[in-house]
């Protein structure tokens, strides 16, 4: 997508419908890559710092594979799931309802709500969950370098951000989440993606997982998405805005090399300029390694890579124990405090890690220690 291209998205874009880079509205391309993928991801939290969610689906319609997993984190203690299952040919693409397992994730009204549920099992949590949107999406591409042969690789879709209500069993804690005291973001992703397959589907490489500078923060008038500015179905301000730049210096704990504290500094498309203080809450992270990011903790499974028959398999970590931060830290989402211009929220900042606190070591532009 050139840079003066743009596409209007519509209630079906939200469907695992698609078969190249483009919306349903865009040109017609279908892609025979074995890395396309089509996924929902999601991230969500309260704003005290107790509980915190990632729940992704994957689709690859040229591998026929479906997978999706869910990550818990109920003050430090942190649980998986994740679920595999071959693809039902002609129908796990159109339907609005994503399944696999025990994880079961629909599309009530496109573009606009969701319903997801995690049944109980030995995994030890599980929840009932609706979403609805509260910033406008538009569609977007970022796309990899020309290549001589194959396909290049690109992630297009949209991003969001929402809140939620239901509830979220964790052992014998239960937390209901009224509309309102629960919010986060989530992006619905498509296209050919580095990395998918593992090594096996990428010349033998293992690829570093994700964009190392994430920050998903809804802020009261704005939605901050990485470099995106998204504003509210109402807002009068057209389209979306952008971030221009971005200057981080940033704290980490000494043993682990893990994210502790940051101040972030952004000048958005408009010449304004906002800085946000950033500290995580306790050890609420949702460590991506257990979502297939980058390998799994045991099973060292990649996106798309499992090709077996249905499968379920779990984990359960303490990550109040830096041994086992260090053995999990990749891409991962912290819960932090967000404090800027005498107001308080909370929001998720998604760095690659070590790779964030290297780049503040080495001096990389726009990287410093706090």
């Amino acid at each position: 997508m050139t840079a003066q291209q743009t596409f209007e998205l519509v209630a079906r874009d939200d469907h695992f419908v698609h078969t190249g880079p483009y919306p349903v509205c865009g040109p017609a391309q279908a892609s025979s890559d074995p890395r396309f993928f089509e996924r929902h991801w999601n991230v969500w939290h309260d704003d005290v710092g107790e509980l915190l969610l990632a729940v992704g689906g994957t689709w690859y319609p040229n591998l026929g594979r479906v997978e999706s997993y869910a990550i818990a984190n109920l003050r430090g203690d942190h649980r998986s799931v994740r679920a595999f299952r071959p693809a039902r040919e002609k129908t796990d693409g159109d339907g609005a309802l994503f399944e696999v397992g025990p994880l079961r994730s629909r599309i009530v009204t496109g573009m606009r709500r969701w319903r997801h549920t995690l049944a109980d099992g030995e995994w030890g949590f599980s929840f009932d969950l609706s979403w609805e949107d509260t910033r406008r999406q538009v569609y977007g591409a970022a796309w990899g370098p020309e290549v001589e042969t194959g396909e290049r690789q690109v992630t297009a879709g949209f991003e969001g951000f929402g809140r939620l209500e239901g509830w979220v069993q964790v052992g014998e804690h239960r937390t209901e989440w009224t509309l309102g005291r629960a919010r986060g973001t989530r992006d619905r992703h498509w296209g050919v993606g580095r990395g998918v397959g593992g090594p096996a589907l990428n010349g033998g490489r293992t690829h570093r997982p994700g964009w190392k500078g994430g920050i998903w923060i809804d802020l009261h008038d704005v939605g901050i998405w990485g470099k995106q500015l998204l504003y509210g179905f109402d807002d009068e301000r057209p389209g979306s805005g952008r971030v221009r730049e971005v200057s981080r210096r940033l704290r980490f704990e000494e043993d682990t090399q893990v994210f502790v504290e940051g101040v972030v500094d952004l000048t958005f498309d408009d010449g304004t300029r906002r800085r946000l203080h950033l500290q995580r809450l306790g050890h609420q992270t949702a460590y991506m390694t257990c979502g297939f990011y980058g390998g799994t903790p045991d099973s060292g499974l990649h996106p798309g890579e499992y090709s077996g028959p249905p499968h379920v398999e779990w984990d359960r970590f303490d990550v109040t124990d830096p041994a086992v931060r260090l053995r999990l830290r990749g891409l991962d989402e912290h819960h932090c405090r967000v404090t800027y211009d005498g107001r308080q929220t909370t929001g998720i900042l998604q760095p690659v890690e070590p790779d964030v606190y290297e780049a503040c070591r080495d001096g990389a532009p726009g990287w410093s220690f706090l």
